[in-house]
């Protein structure tokens, strides 16, 4: 599956791809973490285009279908219910007349988790002692000089 962020002027940036599962039909994807910046540059309206693909070794891998969503739509996972998703083939939907979808991908859990950055600590009151010392002796040599013994080269 392929997660991607769509931009206000409609272009697509690729967010995550996760792993391939081989030989299954309803697979499970591990867990992964992206940041809120990636997902939707801390937009929660903005679109999330979803894509998702069968592997195949020789490099052709089969379209399943795909959905899309919103991060404030993904946050209702969070209050404990699961949350799923119609992947669409158009194709199949323009052709086959009782289509449905091509199956549904399964969100089962959405959490945010508040990274600090430096500035938090500072600003939440962390005082920091910091002492720079510099050794001017002349017993360290002349610093213009190298220590390192020099190397002919043939």
């Amino acid at each position: 599956m392929e997660i991607y962020k769509v931009n206000s002027n409609t272009t697509e940036q690729l967010v995550m791809r996760t792993e391939v599962i081989n030989n299954n039909l309803s697979p499970s994807w591990e867990p992964f973490r992206v940041s809120l910046h990636s997902l939707c540059s801390c937009d929660p309206d903005k679109t999330i285009r979803c894509v998702v693909h069968d592997y195949n070794s020789s490099g052709k891998h089969d379209y399943i279908g795909e959905f899309t969503t919103t991060f404030r739509e993904m946050q209702e996972v969070s209050s404990g219910k699961e949350m799923e998703f119609e992947c669409i083939n158009p194709k199949y939907q323009e052709k086959k007349k009782h289509y449905t979808n091509s199956g549904t991908v399964v969100l089962t859990q959405c959490k945010v988790e508040k990274v600090h950055t430096f500035l938090d600590y500072i600003m939440g009151g962390l005082q920091i002692y910091f002492t720079v010392a510099i050794d001017f002796t002349a017993s360290n040599g002349d610093p213009r000089k190298s220590l390192l013994p020099e190397t002919t080269h043939n």
